[in-house]
């Protein structure tokens, strides 16, 4: 697979260029949704509880495009190192539908915010069913909007709950919220202004791509300025990737750039 695919370590998924996956389905509703107002109003909204009145990061738009196009990208290398998906598949669904599965529900996994932060994947659930209810019969009949729904709602619950993903795809989702972990971007919260591990190791990741392994499908590669870094890999990434069903087909290395640190490089 080219890495140019999706350029920028995953950042931006490009609906023209050539996928491991087939792409027409999920690009047309992409584009359905991209300037969908009540979706524009929810991402606005959905920042408000974590942000402004709970000192939290980004939940917002650019949270959920992050996460969207880094949860396509590694959809793409898994399915280019051969990987199948079960979601869709179990469902009597096409092949088509996964990457659809794993779009909407990156895109809609934070709605609940609106409500709450504490236990939001539980509020997402029954928001984002009410918008996929008014989205999906403009592509589906009504049993394959059923199934459709059933696997983006799984996928919503399972991206930061105990409750194990059953699906690839929903383990996709849950590790690529967690790869918007760059500096201030963490999934851990953090103080702002604070000197505690969350805050130190939340600006400690400079960068983060992913790209072809060689041993497994997919490289996720992580550029520390600092050691305390390795918190954000070790406590967020490597607990969202245990049991994603996923796990092992990634390997992570992560790389610290500070000279006068000890840890110099540590691989999951």
């Amino acid at each position: 697979m080219d890495d140019d695919v999706l350029d920028d370590g995953g950042h931006t998924y490009n609906p023209d260029g050539e996928h491991a996956f087939p792409s027409h389905r999920v690009n047309e509703i992409l584009r359905f949704v991209e300037d969908d107002s009540e979706i524009t109003a929810y991402l606005e909204a959905q920042n408000v509880n974590p942000v402004a009145r709970k000192g939290y990061n980004d939940h917002g738009a650019t949270h959920v495009n992050i996460v969207k196009n880094r949860a396509l990208s590694l959809f793409n290398l898994l399915k280019a190192g051969g990987i199948g998906f079960n979601g869709a598949r179990e469902q009597g669904l096409e092949e088509a539908d996964e990457p659809v599965i794993i779009a909407l529900a990156a895109i809609l996994h934070d709605v609940g915010h609106v409500v709450h932060r504490d236990r939001h994947p539980y509020y997402s659930v029954p928001i984002a069913a009410d918008i996929l209810d008014r989205i999906l019969p403009e592509f589906y009949d009504t049993a394959e909007r059923v199934r459709v729904k059933s696997e983006i709602l799984h996928a919503i619950i399972c991206h930061h709950t105990p409750e194990q993903p059953l699906t690839r795809e929903a383990g996709v989702v849950r590790v690529a919220d967690a790869l918007d972990m760059e500096r201030g971007r963490s999934r851990m919260p953090y103080e702002r202004g604070g000197r505690g591990i969350d805050t130190l190791s939340s600006q400690a990741i400079t960068n983060v791509a992913l790209r072809t392994g060689e041993e497994q499908p997919v490289l996720v590669e992580i550029t520390m300025s600092d050691a305390a870094g390795v918190y954000q890999v070790d406590e967020l990434l490597k607990a969202k990737l245990d049991d994603s069903r996923i796990e092992e087909f990634i390997r992570i290395v992560a790389v610290n750039t500070r000279e006068d640190d000890l840890l110099e490089r540590i691989e999951l």
